[in-house]
């Protein structure tokens, strides 16, 4: 707007000067005569206004309103519950009744034990009626225990290669551990016993086990509270039977002691290699430990390595194992006789048959080798003492058929 101002003074300015001298010049001719002649009137030069380039008004272009895209809100989430707690460093559990056992009952008694802290009424007698039909039967197997929890109701399962980490962790959690150990309560007189481990204390390095027989280390003498084991005692004993357990827990314990047991290494899909493992590593320190040699053979028979096995069995034997192991123990018959070593087992079985003849699993792996050396009627009668012993029993059961 100041340009425009300007250029138009100017252009007055001029128009006035113009003017001006048309009229004086006029004037001047009428006052000298003709003498002097106009050549030309004064040109007033009207200057032509040149449009001035105004830039066009601005063309208000609508823009797109920013679309909000709505995000995601988190959600709060609850803080995930933990699906077990960490072992204390000591740990009771209470509650359980105690029995001390009657002859040979330990399997029965201490499975008693167990299913009372979850409040069963069945003691001894009524589980030993069912796994101990014949009195003298020497040994109930673990997973003759499974079996009967399970028909009671309860999840039950056999394990081996446990550890004292998760030994601690289960008993943390409210869950007992049968456990198949060694006993010996004088030298050469050892023999397989159950006991029901309830407690703990790592600051006195012991254990706290339910026992149906053994007093020794009695934690009361008045209210039985149970005995105390120290680690390095349970440790050596367990060791004979390749650390085998049992659990029995109510259903809905299931996804807790599901999450244990992985955590901890000790599930069925994976407990034979890694008792293999372990066994390998305690040779390593001690080639001449007999026990490391038959856990190696019972862990290679489980996974169908039957020809290692034997050899490690060969090894255990050699070095020297307590005289009541094949009571209890018979992975051995199963290796030798897949392969071709009958004899092996029958002899065994001879050496336990010399001292008991009450005992369903020896009649029943005699049987199979009898058939194996091709003596049909050799077999026929042990399977008929197995049957005797234990009339239920399904692997005799099913050879007789």
């Amino acid at each position: 707007m100041k340009g425009c101002s300007a250029l138009g003074l100017a252009l007055m300015l001029v128009m006035v000067a113009a003017v001006s001298v048309v009229g004086l010049g006029m004037w001047r001719g009428a006052d000298v005569g003709q003498q002097t002649t106009i050549q030309a009137a004064a040109r007033v030069v009207t200057p032509t206004l040149m449009p001035i380039n105004t830039p066009p008004p601005a063309t208000l272009v609508p823009t797109e309103t920013p679309t909000v895209v709505p995000t995601d809100t988190p959600m709060p989430t609850a803080t995930p519950l933990p699906r077990y707690a960490p072992a204390q460093p000591a740990a009771l559990l209470t509650g359980v009744n105690h029995a001390w056992q009657t002859w040979n009952n330990c399997g029965p008694a201490t499975l008693a034990m167990n299913l009372s802290y979850y409040g069963s009424p069945l003691d001894q007698a009524a589980i030993g009626a069912v796994l101990r039909p014949f009195p003298d039967d020497k040994n109930v197997s673990p997973y003759e225990l499974v079996k009967f929890a399970q028909d009671q109701g309860y999840r039950a399962m056999e394990l081996v290669n446990g550890n004292d980490d998760l030994l601690r962790t289960l008993v943390s959690n409210g869950v007992p551990v049968l456990l198949e150990t060694w006993h010996e309560p004088e030298p050469n007189g050892g023999l397989g016993h159950y006991r029901l481990l309830v407690g703990y204390d790592d600051a006195a390095q012991q254990w706290t086990l339910y026992d149906s027989y053994d007093s020794a280390g009695l934690v009361s003498t008045e209210n039985y509270a149970g005995i105390r084991m120290n680690y390095a005692q349970l440790a050596a004993w367990w060791k004979v039977f390749n650390r085998a357990f049992v659990l029995v827990y109510p259903p809905e314990q299931e996804a807790t002691v599901a999450a244990m047991l992985t955590d901890f290494g000790v599930t069925p899909g994976r407990m034979w290699t890694d008792a293999e493992v372990r066994a390998r590593a305690e040779l390593a320190l001690d080639a001449s430990d007999p026990f490391a040699w038959f856990n190696l053979g019972s862990s290679l028979t489980r996974q169908e390595r039957t020809a290692d096995a034997a050899l490690a069995f060969d090894r255990a034997r050699a070095i020297g194992l307590p005289w009541r192991m094949f009571w209890y123990q018979f992975d051995s018959f199963e290796a030798y006789l897949a392969e071709g070593r009958a004899q092996d087992v029958l002899a065994l079985t001879d050496e336990v048959i010399r001292v008991t003849d009450s005992i369903e699993e020896i009649y029943y792996w005699r049987a199979r080798a009898l058939l194996a050396v091709g003596d049909a009627d050799g077999a026929r009668t042990a399977v008929q003492r197995a049957l005797a012993l234990a009339p239920g029993y399904a692997p005799a059961l099913e050879l007789s058929n």
